[in-house]
């Protein structure tokens, strides 16, 4: 039940703006537009401001990166629109499961956007491991729909990946994380995806005009999506199960903490960090 789709300059934890980057080559580029931690260390927002511009197949002329040992680093990441058509050849990093994927979209603009946050997604993970992005060996825990995981992890690590019309939301952790980003919905799918909210999420949303609910429906769907995610089970587990609204004391189901992140206009994004000890 993914949703389909604000500019602001991004800002660094001192107040600074963030540079736009690009990790992307060969026809597939993102620019960097928020790093940040997701709020979750003590509630802070501490952005990064690590461009990750540049970085190869052999991940070369990028700095390291530390696994976070408080809350998650986080990373939004734009996919420049393009006027060229996507190149015939798949970027090289990608694996066999990822290239059976990105040829399985009919519109080349779904694969160029799949193709791009995979790509952000190698080229990150290789920040904080030290394995070039192409070496990089992914897979998933309970079989092919569970959770993706880092197999042969050289250091405790664990990641999350969406992306949605054009944006992408990566988050890694040394302990699950999950995190999800929407385009804000439409008056129809709210409508549509009401019924299957917790009753006192469907309270809340109730008493809302329009247009602030379209907002707030987007934020409380990333926070479940990110949750879910989290905890592996994604939307097999009923979304109405857990309370994700806004007087979750301190923001999520216990043992889990869930903000909602800074993005672009017209998206909403959302992290859940496992946090043991965190009670609702």
């Amino acid at each position: 039940m993914s949703m389909p789709a604000v500019s602001t300059s991004p800002r660094s934890g001192a107040g600074q703006p963030v540079s736009p980057a690009v990790p992307g080559d060969g026809g597939h580029p993102a620019s960097l537009a928020v790093p940040g931690d997701g709020g979750h260390a003590a509630g802070r927002q501490t952005f990064l401001a690590v461009p990750v511009d540049g970085l190869r197949a052999a991940g070369r002329q990028a700095s390291s990166l530390a696994v976070p040992a408080d809350g998650p680093h986080t990373w939004i990441l734009r996919v420049p629109a393009v006027d060229e058509p996507a190149p015939a050849s798949l970027p090289p990093e990608l694996d066999e499961a990822e290239a059976d994927r990105a040829g399985s979209f009919v519109q080349p603009l779904d694969r160029q956007r799949y193709v791009a946050a995979h790509l952000a997604l190698r080229r990150l993970l290789a920040r904080y491991t030290g394995i070039p992005p192409g070496r990089i060996r992914l897979g998933r825990s309970g079989g092919p729909r569970g959770k993706p995981l880092l197999l042969d992890a050289p250091v405790p690590l664990h990641f999350s990946l969406s992306h949605s019309h054009g944006l992408i939301a990566i988050a890694v952790a040394g302990r699950p994380v999950g995190v999800d980003v929407q385009a804000l919905p439409s008056p129809e799918r709210v409508e549509a995806c009401l019924p299957a909210l917790h009753p006192a999420e469907r309270e809340e949303l109730a008493g809302l005009p329009t247009a602030e609910r379209l907002v707030e429906f987007g934020r409380l769907w990333t926070r479940k999506e990110a949750f879910l995610k989290g905890l592996g089970t994604g939307l097999a587990r009923p979304p109405a199960a857990d309370y994700l609204g806004r007087r979750a004391t301190p923001e999520g189901p216990e043992g889990w903490i869930v903000r909602d992140l800074p993005t672009h206009p017209g998206y909403a994004a959302a992290t859940a960090l496992w946090t043991p000890g965190s009670r609702t």
